[in-house]
């Protein structure tokens, strides 16, 4: 497994010798927005914290709190997901989430919240001297607690195939594991788990994908493979081959980014990529795109039905 790097943005530590700030200086940076708490006495400029993408952002608060912890802890949930390259569909909470034994009884509180769902059974693995939830075992913590299309996002981020290292887990193994469990939820999870494909490279693929279903159109195929006639190889996000309809979910990074493309200009990277739909569109009978902004039922259903797909259900 490859772990993903916890990021390297300065961390100002309360314990550090040359802490720049009293307490009455701290409180204004962080209220007037130029510094962010991390976790207790751990603190980043807020440019630096902004220039984390929502999931580096919670790994570090992660391993700060791991850092300061007087004994081993069980990290889980949100907290394992994070460290294991996990993306989830919505916001990462403030809190730390940990997971304790029943007969400890103790309560969340600062930066941690604490989970009393047990210890024997779980599935776990060695992390920076702690021990974090498997990729497995965290994904169905959080599918058997959150709602569906979060839970199978989740989901399909373990499985998929197309990470850098391979696939976290599989679905035989979610299943596996999940006969052995007793708790809660059991029903959830496997329902999300009959949902879910290795073949979505994000949770917003997955939030439209359920979303289309949802609304009436076929189910697409994920991640189609094509030789235009230039040569050049594409794939697209969705494919519905009844209807030779092909879709594309985009959001505005991979224009903007400047780590997207190096060597190449904004302007250069547009024109590519409109040469690129224009080669496609000739092998197609429909050709829709949309951004993240677009995934809400009747926006999307105006997309797709205006670009040619066929639904079975009015327009809600």
């Amino acid at each position: 497994m490859i772990w993903p790097g916890v990021p390297t943005v300065p961390v100002t530590r309360r314990r550090d010798e040359e802490f720049p700030l009293d307490n009455r200086k701290l409180r204004r940076a962080i209220d007037q927005g130029a510094w962010v708490r991390v976790a207790p006495g751990a603190f980043v400029e807020s440019a630096d914290w902004r220039s984390l993408r929502p999931i580096q952002r919670h790994r570090l608060r992660v391993k700060e709190v791991a850092d300061r912890a007087r004994a081993p802890q069980v990290y889980s949930h949100f907290a394992a997901a994070a460290a294991l390259d996990i993306d989830v569909l919505g916001a990462w909470p403030d809190p730390v989430d940990v997971t304790i034994d029943r007969a400890t009884g103790g309560r969340s509180g600062g930066a941690i919240r604490r989970h009393a769902l047990g210890l024997d059974g779980i599935d776990t693995i060695v992390w920076n001297g702690h021990l974090i939830t498997s990729p497995a075992q965290t994904a169905l913590d959080l599918a058997r607690c959150l709602p569906f299309t979060q839970a199978v996002a989740v989901i399909d981020q373990a499985v998929w195939v197309r990470r850098r290292g391979g696939p976290l887990t599989t679905t035989e193994e979610l299943r596996r594991l999940l006969e052995l469990s007793t708790r809660r939820g059991t029903g959830r999870a496997l329902r999300a788990i009959a949902a879910s494909r290795p073949l979505a490279d994000n949770v917003r693929e997955t939030e439209s994908r359920l979303l289309i279903v949802r609304l009436g159109f076929p189910s697409p195929r994920l991640q189609e493979r094509r030789i235009l006639a230039s040569g050049r190889v594409v794939f697209g996000d969705f494919f519905f081959p009844d209807a030779n309809h092909w879709g594309e979910l985009d959001g505005r990074g991979k224009y903007l980014s400047p780590e997207s493309d190096a060597d190449r200009s904004t302007a250069d990277i547009v024109i590519d990529e409109k040469n690129r739909e224009n080669e496609i569109r000739r092998t197609v009978r429909g050709f829709s795109r949309w951004e993240p902004s677009d995934i809400a039922p009747r926006r999307l259903y105006d997309i797709l039905t205006a670009d040619g797909l066929r639904s079975s259900r009015p327009r809600p």
